[in-house]
């Protein structure tokens, strides 16, 4: 919290002139990643398996798409004719089945501090958030944030740990978070709570608060200068509060980040294209911070009250009807919107969960159980190979048959694709070099 400027501020990157040497030809210059928190089952996605038994198969078909042979759910109705864009990883695989530490693994392409784990919070060790190694190497040079996070932090109400690991800055430090969004963006009267001054307070006031802030750094600065000992390590609390204000007044003052965070400006046929609903227009509001410069944002799946995409009950329903249908809007609508926008060549578009889900059904409840050694993900844009399938399953969808995939294989490639050398090493806070990933790079996934 700012409490100098009497303001509230999710953290955000500082420029920096640390650059990661490019690795791909014509690196992505954005990234949107839709997090599907809580684990979509691959059955009823996009690796179908309608030989396998009934017990395995569920009560979904396969629908032809605009790709021969390249067959996904019924129910993505819309993503069936943009499947030319896409290319589907069909052999994710790991071996933890816990939300929190597998989620960390997902955002963050390295392995989380305890593993298999559903008991461990947030911590400063954890890996930085993908979102956080772009700012950190790729910063935005627009003076919009570089990394922004939407509608919330993913956490599970039934995980003794809560939040998921690996959201933000982690060993990197606390001014390498991401700028967080939180609310329903489909909602009338919804507003960036980050970049809105208090009700009692006036520009000119705070820019007042700023020179006063200014002029007590300055005081600061001498002090220490004069007596060294009393300097702060990078991690000094106070050092990072006077951050977060000074780069809070520049939000506010700033009309093209105004602009960047304005959704009313959308035409309401757009909004309806996305779907009028909080995935819908945090996907929308991503399109419209990458097209203002932000390179990367992350739209988690949103707390809908309900355990997200994790369908330990009632599996079918709940993706017929809850589900699929806006998560198929919004994608579909973000893919058409960018390439109508000359922008999908130059934005990695990602979808992918922590794990998938069990291949027999649950007779007692419909449901499947949480499943990490089989799952698929997406990836399109940015220099991606569309209509392409990645690896392979058994006839269950039970486990990888051909070219397995590991989360860290997958964020190492979205590492790749954004242009930054994935043999980087970075220091930590007590200053060790740490690498920015844990995999390989996926080159069959690229073009050219």
């Amino acid at each position: 919290m700012l409490s100098g400027l009497g303001m509230g501020l999710a953290d955000w990157f500082a420029a920096t002139d640390v650059r990661a040497s490019a690795t791909v030809a014509k690196p992505a210059k954005a990234c949107i990643f839709l997090f599907m928190w809580g684990g979509p089952s691959q059955l009823e996605t996009f690796d179908m398996k309608p030989d396998a038994p009934a017990e395995v198969r569920g009560s979904f078909n396969p629908v032809s798409t605009r790709v021969a042979g390249m067959p996904i759910c019924e129910h993505f109705t819309h993503l069936a004719q943009m499947t030319d864009k896409l290319a589907i990883v069909r052999s994710l695989s790991h071996d933890d089945p816990a939300h929190l530490s597998s989620g960390h693994a997902a955002v963050t392409g390295q392995p989380a501090p305890v593993v298999k784990s559903d008991a461990t919070p947030p911590s400063n060790n954890d890996s930085p958030h993908l979102g956080s190694l772009v700012s950190k190497l790729r910063p935005s040079e627009q003076g919009v944030p570089s990394f922004v996070t939407l509608p919330w932090k993913a956490l599970h109400p039934a995980a003794p740990g809560g939040e998921a690991p690996g959201q933000h800055g982690g060993w990197l430090g606390p001014a390498h978070d991401g700028l967080l969004l939180t609310g329903d963006p489909n909602a009338a009267d919804w507003k960036p709570s980050s970049l809105a001054l208090p009700a009692d307070m006036s520009l000119a006031r705070l820019e007042s608060r700023v020179t006063l802030l200014k002029q007590l750094d300055a005081q600061r600065r001498q002090m220490e200068s004069d007596a060294p000992l009393l300097g702060r390590g990078t991690d000094d609390p106070t050092a990072t509060l006077r951050q977060h204000q000074q780069r809070a007044h520049r939000l506010l003052a700033s009309p093209h980040v105004r602009k960047a965070f304005d959704l009313a400006a959308e035409p309401e046929k757009v909004r309806q294209r996305y779907g009028r609903n909080i995935h819908g227009q945090s996907v929308l509001m991503a399109r419209r911070l990458v097209e203002h410069g932000v390179p990367l944002v992350s739209v988690n799946w949103h707390n809908d009250g309900r355990n997200f995409w994790d369908t330990h009950v009632n599996n079918f329903n709940r993706l017929k009807d809850d589900l699929i249908p806006p998560s198929d809007r919004a994608l579909s609508a973000l893919l058409e919107d960018l390439e109508q926008r000359g922008m999908l060549d130059e934005t990695l578009v990602v979808w992918v969960g922590e794990f998938g889900r069990k291949p027999q059904i649950n007779p007692a409840n419909a449901g499947r159980e949480h499943w990490p050694f089989c799952y698929s993900g997406l990836m399109a844009g940015g220099g991606i190979r569309g209509g392409t399938v990645y690896g392979a399953s058994d006839k269950l969808a039970a486990h990888p048959i051909r070219d397995p995939v590991s989360p860290y294989d997958f964020g190492t490639t979205i590492v790749h694709a954004l242009g930054m050398d994935p043999e980087t090493y970075l220091p930590d806070r007590e200053g060790r070099p740490r690498p920015i990933t844990a995999g390989k790079v996926i080159h069959p996934l690229f073009t050219g």
